[in-house]
């Protein structure tokens, strides 16, 4: 474990990048720091905003993606097959929606301003360079074998398309390596609680001695 970034005292909130790679239990582990009474962004929840109806990025995925959108909403399982494995229609398709999700974020941290600390729940915190704003890492983490076999059971997922998306993710080993702290999921939701409690602490203790 590092000790947190550093940070100028003046600047508040406290910004913590929490990310993980697929199927490693980052969910969970936002949730564990909203129940410890941080504000959380959450990216994914975000974006099923943002794509369900009346959500902004409907009409842009419409007009890239026709076949995407159903009943006034984008079908993320059709969306998904369209751009899995086309490096072109995922960049465009991202070049719809991230601009989307920061300027929800930036939303996000001006309705907390005053809180001591913040959950920026990003998916590819690091594959994105999400990381220049932040002022602690968090990665969530589980073996190989466990990533794998959560992957597995979620719906409409297949080893093709788990292949595909860790393509795309930085090595879990990396992302421990570039963390401030490591939340590991594999041993139940109690021993993540503890880790999460320990992590807060020591953010904290850092916050206070630059107070």
């Amino acid at each position: 474990m590092k000790s947190p970034r550093g940070r100028r005292p003046s600047n508040k909130p406290y910004v913590i990048g929490l990310t993980g790679s697929l199927a490693m239990g980052k969910s969970q582990t936002a949730r564990l720091f909203a129940a410890e009474g941080v504000p959380v962004h959450d990216a994914d929840a975000v974006i099923q905003k943002l794509y369900g109806k009346g959500g902004a990025a409907v009409a842009k995925v419409a007009q890239a993606f026709p076949s995407a959108v159903k009943e006034g909403a984008v079908d993320r399982a059709t969306l998904s097959r369209l751009v899995t494995g086309d490096d072109a229609a995922l960049k465009k398709l991202e070049a719809l929606v991230h601009p989307l999700v920061i300027a929800d974020r930036d939303e996000f941290l001006a309705a907390n301003r005053q809180a001591d600390m913040v959950v920026l729940d990003i998916p590819l915190l690091l594959e994105t360079g999400a990381d220049d704003g932040i002022d602690a890492l968090v990665v969530v983490s589980a073996p190989a074998s466990v990533q794998r076999e959560r992957a597995l059971k979620r719906p409409g997922m297949s080893e093709e398309k788990f292949q595909a998306l860790l393509v795309r993710q930085l090595p879990d080993v990396d992302k421990r390596a570039r963390a401030d702290f490591v939340i590991v999921t594999d041993q139940g939701l109690e021993h993540a609680r503890e880790q999460v409690k320990k992590a807060l602490g020591a953010i904290r203790d850092k916050i206070q001695k630059h107070a």
